[in-house]
């Protein structure tokens, strides 16, 4: 059976993240430094980061639920939050 997370899967108690997720991160940003390093290129690398994240989040949540965080992702993107996070990497936005 699937189950959903709870705010408690992605927060700790004083709304900082939890242990596991800051190792994961840390792994993962060592994964891509590794890979650019490789000369790997950027688009490869987050096709296969994406596609092993929606692979894992189909084997954890329901297909509702992997949906809701797609959508949540598109929200983020739409608000520019992704931008501010790469700093000397603007674009321009579209009309």
């Amino acid at each position: 059976m699937k189950t959903e997370p709870t705010p408690s899967d992605t927060l700790g108690p004083n709304g900082a993240a939890p242990a596991d997720l800051s190792h994961a991160g840390a792994v993962v940003d060592k994964a891509i430094e590794y890979m650019v390093g490789q000369q790997v290129s950027s688009i490869a690398i987050a096709s296969a980061l994406l596609g092993g994240s929606l692979g894992l989040l189909a084997r954890t949540l329901s297909d509702d639920a992997v949906v809701a965080v797609l959508q949540n992702a598109i929200a983020s993107v739409r608000a520019g939050e992704l931008r501010q996070m790469a700093p000397g990497h603007e674009h321009p936005t579209p009309n």
